[in-house]
């Protein structure tokens, strides 16, 4: 075992100023650690989409029925409260794993070498949305679970996935220019796969929203829709978005296939297809059998799934080779001192 090295006053000083740099200075991690330091981040912001349905479907939402405390007088959850009171306390605990995971992320980025600061910044972009989504949280508890509400922080925890899909795929790439691998025509038809699947998830949470899900057993009111609208006129519409959906995967596979394009974009189309009729099957099957909550929370993971699926189609149309990083000189460096 060798010795423990000295930790001097400046070292400790260094230390307390900027622990990022500090530790960057005294470790480099290896590629793969930064993969998946990466992965993990996007596989906890999942994780946390469904335990919130869990939340939801166990009708759970107010089994803490304060923010940021459990009660007006415990931090924690109390017996009194039950299964309810510990399904959502213990949710608000797995935020505090998701922000660990979303640190080792930003830890591990910033210590690579060469420093990629593109890379970090997506971490703290994490970091950043996490805070607004507990800020966010609460204020879904303040407001008895305002579907409005918790349809924006489903929104935003999706914005939170797509960031962390984005960085993990960064990991395993160079800096350089990106280059696409495919013509004009396609990458135009995967932004309106894109833009559809967008939309898809944004009218899912109107059907989450005007559902009986409501995520309490106490009456929770839900969404007001203009012109008479109610769940089932929204659920169709949503099939409807599907439906778009699934054409535009299969017709970017059948184009690709006519250009002859490389086996990477093919590959993530191919997984994206199946991932889509996997999901189309759960949900008309929930559909037609009164919305069990086993498989309403198998399609909430379904549509973590589509949305990754959907972005790594994107990002497959082009790479990123080895190239000039960004590494900060003096200046830079004080900088993110500073910071």
């Amino acid at each position: 075992m060798g010795p423990v090295p000295n930790v001097t006053r400046a070292d400790a000083v260094a230390a307390v100023r900027n622990p990022l740099a500090f530790i960057a200075a005294r470790w480099t991690p290896h590629p793969r650690t930064v993969q998946r330091a990466a992965l993990a981040a996007l596989v906890m912001s999942v994780v946390i989409v469904v335990t919130g349905g869990a939340v939801r479907l166990t009708g759970s939402g107010l089994g803490c029925p304060t923010w940021p405390k459990c009660t007006a007088d415990s931090l924690t959850t109390t017996s009194e409260m039950g299964l309810h009171g510990v399904i959502e306390f213990g949710n608000r605990m797995l935020t505090y794993a998701l922000c660990a995971a979303v640190g080792w992320a930003i830890i591990a980025a910033r210590s690579e070498k060469p420093y990629r600061r593109r890379l970090t910044r997506m971490g703290w972009a994490q970091f950043w949305v996490v805070m607004g989504n507990a800020v966010l949280g609460g204020i879904v508890v303040l407001v008895g679970l305002n579907p409005y509400t918790v349809a924006a922080h489903f929104l935003l925890t999706s914005a939170l996935i797509a960031i962390a899909t984005v960085m993990w795929q960064r990991t395993r790439e160079g800096d350089g220019e990106p280059r696409p691998l495919v013509g004009k025509v396609v990458r135009q038809l995967v932004w309106v796969l894109v833009g559809v699947t967008v939309l898809l998830i944004a009218v899912g949470t109107v059907v989450t929203g005007t559902g009986p899900h409501a995520g309490d057993s106490s009456d929770v009111p839900r969404m007001d829709l203009p012109m008479g609208m109610g769940w089932e006129d929204v659920s169709k519409l949503h099939a409807v978005l599907a439906w778009i959906v699934v054409t535009l995967a299969f017709a970017l596979w059948f184009v690709l296939k006519a250009v002859d394009a490389p086996k990477g974009p093919l590959a993530r189309t191919r997984e994206l297809f199946l991932i889509l009729l996997a999901q189309g099957a759960i949900g008309y099957v929930q559909y037609f059998t009164d919305l069990p909550e086993i498989l309403v929370g198998a399609h909430m993971f379904g549509s973590c799934l589509v949305w990754i699926g959907t972005l790594r189609v994107l990002l497959a149309l082009r790479e990123r080779p080895e190239g000039v990083v960004d590494v900060p000189g003096p200046a830079a460096e004080a900088t993110l001192t500073r910071a």
